[in-house]
């Protein structure tokens, strides 16, 4: 059997389909990015993701619109993403919750975090930040676990709701400090800080750009951050690991786009975040919202997230969280 006759016209269907795919990937973006945020507008996944939306804009020479789909902590936002027209012109702005702590508490999770979607790079990363109401009498970690002892395990620890990033690193830091705080759990971040500063909870540990206005003008006490250690970035202010070996907690933002987008496509899109990231008022942007611009590979990506949502396994077992 000549197998060259059927062979052949595959062959050629394959060059014409690159052909074709270099040729749309040339002319890219020649039309609108739809940026999905799967988080709340004024949340702090929402401000980084407009910020980096923003800036893509001008680089881009086309609108990079942001659309949230917020709800179910991030997995509404994940599903529409997943199932977009994997053409480029919708991408994903990822973050913790849904990509990491979601596949530990949804048994039946509407994606694979890992093989649903086309890593492009992290362009984010956002220490938590521990703070308290300036009333009470709290300027170091220490101070904080013995003020939680002097409330006999009954001062407020607040968060953004069951499940959420500023949950778990409130219950990493009780683990790990081996203090006790009462949690209570609000609907959304906003409503979560909003409450420490109105002395409704004592304190909570939460993503740096839902606090950086409110810390500088008073309204909140910055006690310490979730990096490892003390960054230029959040000037003096020291790490909580200082006092509570071990802690560390941060948040992250990076960028995805459907699974089966074409790769001379992915490559222009890397190539637009790259230029985005290097931008000078970019930088200074993230600045303001205590996060650290970085950038890695697609496999990068992959394996940091990898390596995520396997060390968060615990974390979620000791807060006593179940899939549902």
């Amino acid at each position: 059997m000549n197998f060259t006759r059927y062979l052949m016209p595959l062959v050629a269907a394959s060059l014409s389909l690159g052909a074709a795919q270099a040729a749309v990937a040339a002319d890219y973006p020649s039309r609108p990015i739809r940026l999905i945020v799967p988080n709340a507008a004024g949340s702090s996944v929402d401000t980084l993701g407009r910020i980096f939306a923003n800036t893509m804009t001008s680089v881009a020479k086309q609108q990079v619109i942001v659309d949230n789909r917020a709800g179910a902590g991030g997995l509404i936002g994940m599903e529409i993403g997943k199932d977009a027209n994997p053409d480029g012109y919708t991408l994903v702005s990822a973050s913790t919750a849904a990509m990491v702590i979601g596949p530990h508490i949804h048994k039946n999770l509407p994606f694979d975090p890992l093989k649903d979607y086309a890593f492009i790079s992290l362009f984010g990363n956002t220490p938590n930040i521990l703070v308290v109401n300036p009333s009470i009498p709290v300027k170091s970690v220490k101070e904080l676990i013995e003020y939680n002892k002097s409330r006999d395990g009954k001062a407020n620890m607040a968060s953004a709701g069951v499940g959420s990033q500023s949950h778990l690193a409130g219950e990493m830091f009780m683990q790990v400090a081996k203090t006790t705080a009462l949690h209570v759990p609000y609907k959304g971040g906003g409503p979560s800080v909003a409450a420490v500063v109105a002395g409704e909870s004592q304190w909570t540990i939460t993503p740096a750009p839902a606090v950086a206005g409110l810390i500088k003008g008073g309204k909140l006490r910055a006690v310490a951050h979730s990096l490892p250690k003390r960054t230029a970035l959040l000037g003096d202010l020291p790490a909580i690991a200082e006092t509570v070996p071990g802690y560390q907690y941060g948040g992250w933002n990076g960028l995805l786009a459907p699974i089966k987008t074409p790769k001379p496509v992915l490559a222009k899109v890397r190539e637009l975040l790259v230029k985005t990231t290097e931008n000078a008022e970019f930088k200074v942007a993230f600045e303001k919202q205590m996060t650290e611009v970085t950038t890695n590979t697609p496999e990068e990506f992959r394996k940091f997230l990898t390596d995520e949502i396997k060390s968060m396994g615990p974390v979620v077992k000791a807060a006593g969280l179940k899939a549902n």
